[in-house]
């Protein structure tokens, strides 16, 4: 049976293995990082401790099999990230100008990617959301992202925004059937917008 709730710190390690077995545009991308984290770094971690009000998981008898994690306000977000996220995560990986998706995360890390001011301005949220299979297909996405919109519009939160790789079209038209359109392009992704009054 599988329930949505509130994360904590202790899912991390579920939430990270969740993100990393649905990194390679929904399939299992496992094989592809010789550092497990770094995926849950950038797209996990600092949604769970620095907004925790924002940060649903789904969990069955097997463990956590997805989130859904947001901000209220990207660029307050970003400013936090700076400050308390991104220091350590530094130190821990230097640098290294190589040209794995390792050394991709690695200078994410250093230098994040940050969403255009013209999508920002009228969709001040973001999410993440990624479901094993073993919880897709009934359904529960739209309930996990219903969660976070209801968190998100009791505190006043007029729109939201997303940024997906445009080579994960099953993701694209699952936004699409929601309501969220086409906002920008960044270099291999799409970002996808929704008001939310």
């Amino acid at each position: 049976m599988s329930h949505i709730r509130p994360a904590r710190l202790h899912d991390l390690p579920g939430t990270y293995r969740a993100c990393l077995h649905t990194s390679d545009a929904g399939g299992d991308g496992s094989a592809l990082y010789q550092n497990p984290d770094l995926l849950g770094h950038i797209y996990v971690g600092p949604y769970i401790v620095g907004e925790p009000h924002f940060a649903f998981v789904i969990a069955d008898d097997h463990g956590v099999a997805g989130y859904v994690l947001g901000t209220p306000d990207t660029r307050v977000f970003e400013a936090w990230q700076e400050r308390e996220w991104w220091p350590a995560l530094r130190a821990a990986y230097p640098m290294a100008g190589g040209d794995t998706l390792d050394d991709e995360l690695i200078a994410q890390i250093h230098t994040p990617v940050t969403a255009p001011d013209t999508v920002v301005a009228n969709y001040p949220a973001h999410l993440h959301i990624d479901l094993l299979p073993r919880v897709q297909g009934r359904g529960l996405g739209r309930v996990m992202l219903e969660t976070l919109f209801e968190a998100l519009r009791a505190g006043g939160v007029s729109g939201i925004h997303l940024d997906v790789g445009e080579d994960n079209h099953n993701a694209i038209a699952f936004y699409r059937h929601l309501g969220f359109a086409e906002l920008a392009r960044g270099t291999d992704s799409i970002y996808l917008g929704m008001e939310l009054s």
